[in-house]
């Protein structure tokens, strides 16, 4: 062979790896993508809940990951105890979920509502720390296996595999965010809950059911968290009574990333909070998945505290009265 030859093979050699690599890169990032967006999408649901309740009553509910735990739990213990197929014992699980959340809001609030702001933390703080070891107790402090089959294969695109359990928790989640904007801005109960987180006093002289709003706030946000668990138990096939506390504040973090106590902030926040996690995770390591999520939240409250959607309403009224 001679020299040019060799440096004609060289290159065609050079010019094949450099194509492999750019398929591979471009396949891996579609992949991270489905993988992220579709965690983000259970992040958005669990900090929903967060960001609506603190709308309404300006306080955190602390508890609101042990909800999401509890609603697998509880879906996972009527499936394997009783037998009973993975639609209803969902159904069932939300509902005992959503009574739970209810319970959380009659005993650990409502009592503190005009108490100082530091005892109404310790007391669901200490609801949350109750919860999550009544959870252990009953179900043991091992991980349980959540296996969910939908009985039909992964969708290709290109080299891309796509789930259908990443599928079934994005159209879910979708749906779900969808159908709760437009609980909020058509219904009268989604009137009047914006009307309490504007003004609670002034709804209250309206005519407007304070204690009813809240109930249905916390009933709306601990039905998200039980489904955002279920979702979550079933994307990594597993279960145990401390992934409320991770998922938690993974979903705190997507709340105030996208603005606390706005409702499309935290399903923008979620998701963006997704991709930051799975994307790093991804192309540096999965040992720092969770320093590249809070890392954004650092920078974002440095940069802009309110957070992404934060300040948008309060900075249109501004500019009507100028």
């Amino acid at each position: 062979m001679t020299s040019s030859e060799t440096i004609l093979s060289n290159c065609t050699g050079a010019k094949l790896a450099a194509l492999t690599f750019s398929r591979e890169f471009v396949t891996m990032f579609w992949q991270q993508m489905v993988n992220s967006i579709s965690l983000g999408a259970l992040y958005s649901l669990l900090a929903i809940g967060y960001t609506m309740v603190y709308g309404i009553i300006k306080l955190i509910n602390f508890a609101h990951g042990e909800i999401f735990m509890c609603g697998a739990f509880f879906t996972w213990w009527i499936m394997t105890a009783f037998s009973v197929p993975f639609p209803i014992a969902a159904l069932v699980g939300i509902m005992l979920s959503t009574a739970l959340g209810i319970s959380v809001e009659r005993i650990a609030y409502r009592p503190l509502r005009n108490a100082p702001r530091f005892a109404v933390i310790i007391s669901v703080l200490g609801m949350s720390i109750f919860l999550q070891n009544m959870a252990r107790i009953v179900w043991g402090a091992e991980s349980q296996i959540f296996d969910v089959e939908f009985g039909l294969s992964p969708i290709l695109i290109g080299n891309v595999v796509i789930p259908i359990k990443k599928i079934f928790i994005l159209a879910t989640s979708f749906i779900l965010m969808v159908a709760l904007g437009l609980y909020v801005k058509k219904t009268y109960i989604g009137k009047a809950m914006r009307a309490t987180a504007a003004d609670s006093e002034a709804a209250e002289m309206m005519g407007i059911n304070i204690n009813g709003v809240v109930v249905t706030t916390f009933a709306i946000g601990s039905a998200m968290g039980a489904i955002a668990g279920i979702l979550f138990a079933i994307n990594y096939n597993s279960i145990d009574p401390f992934m409320g506390f991770n998922a938690g504040l993974k979903a705190f973090t997507a709340a105030v990333l996208g603005g606390i106590g706005n409702i499309y902030g935290a399903m923008v926040g979620g998701v963006l909070l997704g991709i930051f996690e799975g994307i790093g995770a991804g192309y540096i390591s999965s040992m720092y998945r969770d320093a590249f999520a809070f890392g954004v939240l650092i920078i974002v409250l440095i940069f802009r505290p309110e957070g992404i959607l934060g300040e948008i309403g309060k900075s249109k009224k501004r500019e009507k009265t100028r």
